[in-house]
């Protein structure tokens, strides 16, 4: 079974996109030891003026950003989930949605890699679709951790 599904929109497909979501959604969905799960996560891939339509109709936000997660689940509905085994059948984790050209800005603002990049916008997507946030300080310490765990263990860094 697929872990995800990408859809490009309003941009060119890009084999190496793909091949950076599987890496790390594999290694995301065996850190969080749901490997056995059938989950799956839809990725779009998209341009900025795409995204700021999404954070406006979504969010009240009408600039464009970087990523959005859109998850389907509370955090403690899914903790039990995952506790219970509960995924007999296919069940959407949520939707990531991505601005490639926003990616490509920040790594280069950033001083890193395409690749790192993405990476950290998939991981950190990912996280969001788990339940985990950033707007306390506990709660961004906690979830960064988990993003830098994984991107180690890709050795994929900064």
């Amino acid at each position: 079974m697929n872990r995800y599904e990408i859809i490009y929109k309003d941009i060119e497909e890009v084999d190496e996109y793909e091949e950076t979501v599987k890496r790390v959604f594999d290694e995301c969905f065996e850190e969080e030891k749901i490997e056995d799960s059938k989950l799956y996560i839809t990725v779009t891939f998209t341009n900025p003026e795409n995204i700021q339509k999404i954070n406006k109709e979504y969010r009240n936000i009408d600039k464009a950003t970087d990523v959005l997660s859109f998850p389907m689940f509370e955090k403690k509905e899914l903790e039990n989930k995952i506790q219970e085994k509960d995924f007999l059948h296919e069940d959407i984790l949520g939707d990531i949605v991505i601005s490639i050209e926003k990616v490509k800005e920040q790594a280069k603002e950033y001083g890193h890699s395409f690749e790192r990049e993405l990476s950290y916008m998939l991981v950190h997507g990912f996280y969001h679709l788990m339940g985990y946030d950033h707007i306390e300080e506990e709660d961004k310490k906690e979830m960064r951790k988990k993003e830098e765990k994984v991107l180690e263990k890709l050795k994929i860094v900064r």
